[in-house]
């Protein structure tokens, strides 16, 4: 008697599907990397087959990523004032950041000149052109406030997906020294403590914002 082979059915991929699989897979508890492999399962297909539609990884991590830092700038109120503008479109990016922990670590490596990144840097530079600052200042802020913001937001997120459930703690544990020869460390050590890392990151973005407003002022 003949046995019949196996068919496997033909899945249909496109950039799309895979986009979509993979935010699906970031969001998952736990995920702290994007498999090329683990994505092929969930599709159904090859993992090289998603090859045929991004070169690399690192293109595939940047269409991702991208997709994110679009989502984040999406939420933002376009006729708020400039400066709650940063303010919201860093909250937002954490926000996102967190719901999709491993693309979102991609941030301070990547740059994926695709419509959602293009489109924050654009807010940034308006937004501290409308504070009043020269060019060079406007650059300057630019760079200090999107570091801050993507290195920030893609820190918390990945300490939440590896802790969940905990507090956003910037210490991961009390600071223990001896007093006698660490006496600043027994001073603040209690104040350090209570430090939470989205204060940090808001506090950055206000502090950022308020030396926009100085410069201008100073022109």
């Amino acid at each position: 008697m003949a046995v019949k082979a196996a068919v496997r059915t033909k899945v249909r991929l496109d950039p799309d599907r895979i986009i979509a699989a993979g935010l699906e897979l970031a969001a998952r508890p736990g995920v702290s990397a994007i498999s090329v492999r683990e994505l092929g399962t969930m599709l159904g297909a090859d993992p090289t087959a998603i090859y045929r539609h991004f070169r690399s990884k690192d293109d595939l991590m940047r269409a991702l990523l991208d997709h994110i830092l679009a989502g984040s700038l999406a939420e933002v109120d376009a006729g708020a004032p400039w400066d709650e503008r940063l303010r919201q479109l860093a909250e937002r990016t954490l926000v996102w950041a967190a719901r999709y922990p491993a693309i979102a670590v991609e941030s301070v490596v990547l740059t994926t000149h695709g419509p959602g990144e293009l489109g924050a840097v654009e807010l940034m530079l308006d937004a501290f052109r409308e504070a009043g600052l020269s060019d060079d200042e406007i650059v300057r802020h630019y760079a200090l406030l999107a570091s801050h913001s993507l290195s920030g937001a893609a820190g918390i997120a990945r300490a939440r997906a590896e802790a969940p459930g905990e507090e956003d703690a910037w210490l991961d544990e009390p600071l223990i020294a001896d007093p006698r020869r660490y006496p600043m460390i027994a001073r603040y050590g209690a104040r350090l403590s209570e430090l939470r890392d989205v204060d940090l990151l808001m506090r950055g973005v206000e502090m950022i914002t308020e030396s926009a407003r100085r410069a201008a002022a100073s022109r």
